[in-house]
């Protein structure tokens, strides 16, 4: 009976204390999952925290970039505007012709021959490419004069004025850059030359002279390609040809397109010119102010055109 007595004690016992154990363990378990979730909301507090400010470094990152790219866009805008007056009061004072000459010969003699290639390539083939269409459709009557009128408005000034930015424009940056960081332009500058009278002006005037005289060998180039091209390939008439030329070609067709030579090339030279005035020291800075003087010129030639374009065709 005692030892019965002694062992329910024990159980009773035993019993009391796995209840107080599984109430304590209850109790941690709770305080644990409040600790945790508070834990958690704090950590969650802090991201949040830590990603709003890196989202607002990299916003304000992204306006400084786009305020630094408009800076230097207007910056480079004023000082070309600044050439641009600093060379119209240098021609007051007119240069020698003999400078002129020898910038014509160079920037535009020479250039001739990948004119004449480009342009004579180019008339073939927008006459291979549309010959066939307008046979099929019985138009074979305005093939010549849809050549012409295509490469007297578009394609002689613009792909002239990119052949000349490519050739033309590097020649003029690479030259001017040169001499800068050579010192020759301070040189210029200690025997009282003006740098913009000496070397802007004369490349200015060569290259509004001779641009309009490359799109003119492109005109007829290009035509004769179209020619070529429609009585040996596709077998349309030569009268018809030429006959469509008369027909449907103006004088202003022609014209148009050498204003816009006219200004192309004044676009070449100003942009040639500037970035090799203002390159950077050493021989990589003449290869970035050759490379940025090309790039520029075709951006703004194609830009240009399209505005010009409508003003002219109207």
């Amino acid at each position: 009976m005692f030892c019965d007595k002694n062992s329910r004690i024990c159980f009773r016992t035993q019993v009391l204390f796995c209840i107080a154990l599984k109430k304590e363990l209850n109790i941690i378990l709770k305080n644990s999952k409040l600790i945790f979730t508070i834990g958690c909301m704090f950590i969650d507090k802090k991201l949040m925290m830590d990603l709003a400010k890196g989202a607002k470094r990299m916003f304000i990152r992204y306006l400084e970039r786009i305020g630094q790219t408009v800076m230097n866009a207007l910056e480079t805008f004023g000082a070309v505007v600044m050439l641009i007056g600093q060379t119209l009061e240098q021609l007051r004072h007119w240069p020698r012709c003999r400078h002129v000459l020898v910038q014509m010969a160079h920037l535009g003699v020479d250039s001739l021959p990948i004119v004449l290639l480009t342009m004579l390539f180019t008339g073939m083939v927008i006459t291979l490419q549309t010959a066939h269409e307008f046979i099929r459709f019985g138009a074979q009557s305005t093939i010549g004069g849809v050549v012409s009128i295509a490469v007297g408005r578009e394609l002689a000034p613009v792909l002239t004025g990119v052949v000349a930015a490519g050739r033309v424009g590097a020649a003029i940056t690479a030259e001017i850059s040169t001499m800068k960081v050579t010192e020759q332009i301070d040189a210029l500058k200690v025997m009282a030359t003006n740098p913009v009278g000496y070397l802007v002006v004369p490349r200015l005037l060569a290259c509004m002279i001779m641009v309009p005289l490359l799109v003119i060998f492109g005109d007829a180039i290009g035509t004769f390609g179209g020619w070529l091209i429609s009585t040996y390939y596709a077998g349309i008439n030569s009268f018809t040809f030429i006959q469509s030329i008369y027909s449907f070609t103006v004088v202003h067709d022609v014209t148009g397109g050498l204003v816009k030579a006219v200004f192309f090339g004044a676009v070449i030279a100003i942009i040639g010119c500037y970035q090799g005035l203002n390159a950077p020291d050493g021989a990589e800075g003449v290869g970035k102010a050759t490379t940025r003087s090309v790039v520029g010129s075709i951006i703004v030639i194609f830009i240009s055109n399209c505005f010009m374009s409508l003003l002219l065709y109207r």
